[in-house]
């Protein structure tokens, strides 16, 4: 056997090897896959995903979609292999890891930042439509998540709106931080909060992490409303992003006849407590999921025009929302006329 040939027979393997570590190494990058797409104004589980509690409900025909996308959590393993088929896909993507994630976010934060975006998505959209039919909403300071094993756990729940704190009126969050910052070592801290419409008194004793006392809760700027709404969504889909579907979907409800004319319409897009729609991530994987949902009519969020426009929407007309408002103005004259003259995202890609 010649050297030629030996070397010939110890490379190969050799090269092997190496092309089998480069595809399965995991490399720092995201990917973005169309997800599903769900109905807000369908049932799940047999109950209403939009449930309404003191005010009249109209449950008509067609569909409002929401629309998601499927990202690799930050502790997946995407090799090179899922990279090359998602960035040959034209309804695929990929993103560098520091573009989508902060340096050694965990899976469970994730969820965690998720579920805290989708109680604050879900109440800016029931202030949103309820402001859009003449109500008065009134802001509050309201509990976003509690922490599992946290001094707060089974005492404070989720969307509990803080009244007060040790007999004084809570008037910021400010009120809520000082009264845990300043509570004596071992003496507990007195709230009074209003939970599914009635006044509770619960009382938490912190307890101090890292140097700092803490009840374990996530809280923020809420909202005290005429009557009781409710989105009733997976808890495993999180973030803001349905912001502007779920206030479409709510003022649908709560309006005499169909918003959509009985057809499917489906959109994205933050929401603010003024109505106006935010940007996304993953436009180009919603409308194709919309598209692929038998969706007619798209809402895009402004600063998502230029990505939209890119997208493969097959026959599904695309609409820019710029706010809750003009969304429903959108929908309202598509529904009297498939051709009518609406916003689009032309003149901004």
């Amino acid at each position: 056997m010649t050297q030629r040939t030996l070397a010939g027979l110890v490379a190969v393997p050799l090269l092997v090897a190496l092309w089998i570590t480069a595809a399965t190494w995991p490399l720092p990058y995201v990917t973005y896959e169309p997800g599903l797409t769900v109905d807000v104004l369908a049932e799940t589980n047999g109950s209403e995903i939009i449930q309404v509690q003191g005010h009249r409900t109209y449950r008509d025909d067609g569909e409002l979609r929401m629309t998601t996308v499927y990202v690799s959590q930050p502790d997946a393993r995407v090799t090179l292999l899922e990279l090359m088929r998602d960035w040959i896909s034209r309804e695929d993507s990929v993103y560098p890891y520091k573009a989508v994630y902060q340096e050694n976010t965990t899976t469970e934060q994730n969820r965690q930042e998720g579920a805290v975006e989708m109680v604050s998505s879900q109440d800016a959209a029931i202030a949103v439509a309820l402001d859009e039919l003449g109500y008065d909403v009134k802001p509050a300071i309201e509990v976003l998540s509690v922490n599992d094993g946290a001094p707060a756990d089974g005492k404070l729940e989720v969307r509990d709106i803080f009244l007060a704190v040790n007999g004084a009126k809570v008037a910021s969050t400010d009120d809520v931080i000082k009264a845990v910052q300043e509570a004596p070592a071992g003496q507990p801290i007195d709230f009074l909060v209003r939970r599914d419409g009635e006044q509770t008194r619960v009382s938490v004793t912190p307890t101090t992490t890292d140097g700092k006392p803490t009840i374990g809760i996530q809280f923020g700027t809420g909202y005290e409303f005429p009557f009781q709404v409710s989105v009733n969504i997976d808890p495993n889909i999180g973030g803001p992003s349905a912001g502007l579907m779920f206030s479409l979907g709510i003022y649908d409800t709560l309006t005499p006849g169909s918003l959509t004319g009985g057809e499917v319409i489906a959109g994205t897009g933050t929401l603010d407590g003024t109505g106006k729609v935010g940007p996304i991530g993953g436009i180009q994987q919603k409308i194709v999921g919309a598209r692929d949902a038998g969706a007619q009519l798209f809402m895009v969020p402004p600063d998502n025009c230029a990505d939209a426009e890119g997208a493969p929407n097959g026959d599904m007309r695309l609409v820019k929302a710029t706010t809750m408002h003009s969304a429903v103005q959108s929908i309202e004259a598509w529904v009297k006329d498939h051709d009518a003259d609406l916003p689009t995202c032309e003149g901004d890609a």
